[in-house]
């Protein structure tokens, strides 16, 4: 068996043409998407240098914050202070990891609910959790939608994500439990991940680290969604999944790169425009 590519760069590329049409349509002001950075991450400087594109690409007023690495925490915090102010602004994004002397849990929840286009407010996460109405993280939100346009339907399927993480594994485990899907969460500390992985229909990795899931933990015909993004020893972007072997034995696979990475910045575009719409129907 060799697996079906799971193509997340051109379900995205079509979605964000499906974005650009609608913001395109628009009267009056454009959705405002601002972007904080802090120093000088190697791999935030290209996902920063994506998600900026991204949002001019769409036709989105695009503004990208640069602070130094020694910046205080209150000047941070009066940064988006002053974004959660700003009329023009709809989506405020602060890209992660910060340095240690800032206190990332408190930078999050410092972001107004509404602007939060990330969803890693409490607000946002707790409504995901009850069910209600909120933003979704990027990320699983992308997961979900590629497996959808995919043709693949969750209900009734075994579920397993292998990570823990409030940013995928926690939020991806939430939505497949809404699609109906029967959800296990597997981590570090699962005693055989194999024996669990290989009951999976539809398996999630997302722990950051290379080929923690081979071919063989794999169960013939299982769709495999590869969260990871690493370099190997000999300096190749690469997943947590690996990918040779596993394709040999799954129905669908994602690539890495050009899996679930475009569809994250396709959703991050996609929650700025419904923060958009959301904020103008409660100010008109």
């Amino acid at each position: 068996m060799s697996a079906r590519i799971l193509d997340g760069k051109a379900v995205a590329a079509s979605i964000k043409e499906e974005i650009k049409a609608q913001v395109e349509a628009l009267e009056g002001r454009k959705p405002g998407l601002a972007v904080i950075i802090v120093g000088e991450n190697p791999a935030s400087q290209v996902y920063v240098r994506n998600k900026v594109q991204s949002a001019e690409y769409v036709g989105m007023l695009s503004r990208k914050i640069e602070l130094p690495e020694d910046v205080s925490e209150q000047r941070l915090l009066d940064e988006i202070a002053a974004l959660n102010a700003d009329g023009a602004i709809d989506g405020v994004l602060v890209q992660l990891p910060l340095p240690k002397h800032i206190d990332a849990d408190k930078v999050l929840n410092a972001i107004d609910p509404a602007k939060d286009v990330d969803g890693f407010h409490p607000v946002n996460v707790s409504n995901l959790w009850l069910g209600r109405p909120c933003t979704i993280p990027c990320t699983p939100k992308g997961i979900m939608r590629l497996i959808s346009e995919s043709g693949i339907n969750p209900a009734g399927k075994n579920a397993v994500v292998v990570g823990r993480s409030n940013i995928v594994g926690k939020p991806v485990a939430k939505l497949l439990l809404d699609a109906n899907a029967t959800v296990t969460i597997a981590h570090s500390r699962t005693p055989d991940l194999a024996a669990v992985t290989r009951g999976a229909d539809i398996l999630v990795v997302a722990v950051g680290k290379v080929a923690v899931v081979t071919g063989d933990m794999v169960k013939p015909g299982a769709v495999v969604i590869d969260v990871g993004m690493n370099r190997n020893a000999a300096g190749k972007l690469c997943g947590d999944v690996e990918f040779s072997t596993a394709a040999e034995v799954a129905s669908a696979i994602t690539p890495v790169p050009g899996g679930v990475g475009p569809m994250t910045i396709a959703m991050l575009m996609q929650n700025t425009l419904e923060s958009y719409l959301s904020r103008q129907r409660t100010t008109v």
